[in-house]
């Protein structure tokens, strides 16, 4: 990505997607050429932690929400250190931002970030592409940038798939750290970090959780040296048919009988570890408005997702594992797209959304007490 932060509030702009569908607008944020993969988002409001949220990576977010930047952007709300998306694409950005905690415009962030950005672009019609053809990569090219239509196409067609990519590592944390308890501390868990969200350790520590947060590269040696009660696997970018190295982690962990919980792309990784294949979907799940049935219960949550890929396991029986029956516990009333997974005899589950959800919904919080339960039927 090369960017530049002069003009642009006028420079022209042009989205190119691979199959050659072209967009026109303005930038919006910095200016200059990215690159990434296509994707649609549909919540109506949380645009800073979708921005922030490592899920993101090497992807280019589509807005279908008309109107962003209302809100602008404040230190509070960030998902982690950065943006990470590399590119964005809105319809009407906000003129003025308007709250009380607002420290500068979304569009300033952009620019400070170097991230470069698109407007006045009918996202309409650019989700109702996406949806019949899926997601695709795609290029946003604006002021100097911006050249022969054929020499774009060509610039995107050369830009990397996101099927076979493998970048855990390029956003998880490289050293350990430790989010403390919140209050008394009642158990140790180890969150192998494979995209993390802030909010993520924040809702453990909530709960009487001292967090050992370790980076992707972690071995079941470094997971165990803290002696933990309980362990994490996190959310984050890229096809899970690539993270070798954290399905070996994660049949280790349940190998020992450890209680454990995934979340994502965590969901994916369990997935692998339990022998299901896993496969890409058209076009994904993204956004904080998904329907999703807790089979268990029967309950209908509304969640948040931010997924390209899914597990293939059956839906309608118990398949037997190296680990023990294992089953589908949650589906997504859309699409029935697998959205999680439990073991029947070992202390183990996973979810693909998103329970943290800073920006809400808050329908499937009560996972994170699910994981308590399951560390404190071990301790007893």
């Amino acid at each position: 990505m090369t960017t530049s932060t002069r003009g642009a509030a006028k420079a022209p702009a042009v989205l190119v997607l691979e199959d050659g569908r072209i967009f026109r607008g303005r930038a919006y944020g910095a200016v200059g050429e990215t690159f990434g993969e296509a994707v649609f988002s549909t919540g109506m409001t949380g645009y800073q932690e979708t921005l922030t949220d490592p899920s993101y990576h090497r992807q280019v977010v589509v807005m279908t929400a008309p109107h962003v930047g209302n809100t602008g952007v404040n230190d509070e709300d960030p998902e982690s250190s950065r943006i990470w998306v590399s590119g964005y694409v809105v319809r009407d950005p906000a003129r003025v931002p308007s709250n009380w905690r607002s420290k500068r415009s979304l569009d300033e962030e952009l620019v400070r970030q170097g991230v470069v950005g698109i407007s006045g672009v009918d996202t309409r019609a650019l989700t109702r592409h996406l949806r019949e053809r899926g997601a695709m990569r795609v290029g946003i090219f604006s002021g100097a940038a911006v050249m022969d239509d054929a020499v774009l196409l060509a610039k995107v067609q050369e830009a990397p798939q996101m099927k076979g990519a493998n970048l855990s590592a390029e956003v998880a944390t490289k050293q350990p750290y430790v989010v403390p308890a919140i209050g008394e501390k009642r158990f140790t868990v180890a969150a192998v970090d494979l995209g993390i969200k802030g909010m993520t350790p924040h809702r453990m520590a909530e709960r009487g959780i001292e967090v050992h947060v370790l980076p992707a590269t972690a071995t079941v040696e470094d997971v165990y040296a803290v002696s933990p009660d309980g362990v994490f696997f996190s959310n984050g970018p890229g096809d899970p048919a690539t993270a070798d190295h954290a399905v070996s982690v994660m049949q280790g962990v349940l190998e020992r009988g450890t209680p454990l919980f995934g979340i994502c792309f965590g969901n994916q990784i369990l997935g692998r570890s339990l022998g299901f294949g896993t496969y890409k979907l058209k076009y994904g799940h993204r956004g904080i408005n998904q329907p999703v049935q807790d089979r268990t219960t029967g309950k209908v949550e509304v969640t948040a997702h931010n997924h390209g890929f899914a597990v293939d396991a059956p839906l309608d029986k118990v398949s037997e594992t190296p680990y023990g029956r294992a089953e589908v516990s949650h589906v997504c009333l859309n699409d029935n797209v697998v959205e999680g997974l439990r073991l029947l005899d070992r202390p183990a589950f996973s979810v693909q959304y998103h329970p943290e959800a800073a920006a809400g919904p808050h329908d499937a919080a009560y996972l994170f007490d699910r994981f308590v339960s399951l560390m404190e039927a071990e301790r007893a």
